[in-house]
């Protein structure tokens, strides 16, 4: 007998919603675990968040689970990510480069916004990132661009 085999799903990634949709600012507030997406000074939608597994204080090198702190900006949108979907914030800076530098170390990289927190999660897992569910991520994607700045704050 002949068996064909199938392909495997394929996820599409959501469109981007239309520019006057769109959101273009970010804020994360790590102690209350929220993410905002802004558009002219005004919350478009909030989420709770998952953070690194040690989320207190700046990211200050490879590996220590921490979620940075400053000024980002939105630089790759990733539709093959592991973690569903993922955009990119463009930690490390060159200020982030300097203090690891300074130190010895590397400061890390590959700070997302991703999917694959389970639904009413509430614990901090990530290596730093800044993780929600599937779905939220679908809708993030759909709203946030490349160029949209993050601001993370304690």
């Amino acid at each position: 007998m002949l068996m064909l085999s199938m392909p495997l799903a394929v996820h599409a990634a959501p469109a981007l919603a239309p520019a006057s949709e769109q959101a273009d600012a970010i804020h994360v507030t790590k102690a209350a675990r929220k993410m905002e997406l802004l558009r002219d000074g005004k919350i478009l939608r909030t989420y709770h968040v998952a953070l690194g597994g040690a989320p207190a204080g700046h990211k200050r090198q490879q590996g220590d689970q921490r979620t940075p702190e400053g000024h980002y900006t939105i630089t790759y949108r990733n539709a093959q990510s592991r973690y569903h979907l993922s955009l990119r914030a463009s930690y490390p800076n060159a200020a982030d480069r300097a203090r690891a530098s300074k130190r010895g170390v590397d400061p890390g990289g590959d700070i997302m916004i991703h999917g694959a927190t389970p639904p009413g999660y509430a614990g901090d897992w990530t290596e730093g990132c800044v993780a929600v569910t599937n779905a939220q991520i679908e809708e993030i994607w759909r709203l946030v661009p490349v160029g949209t700045p993050i601001r993370i704050d304690p």
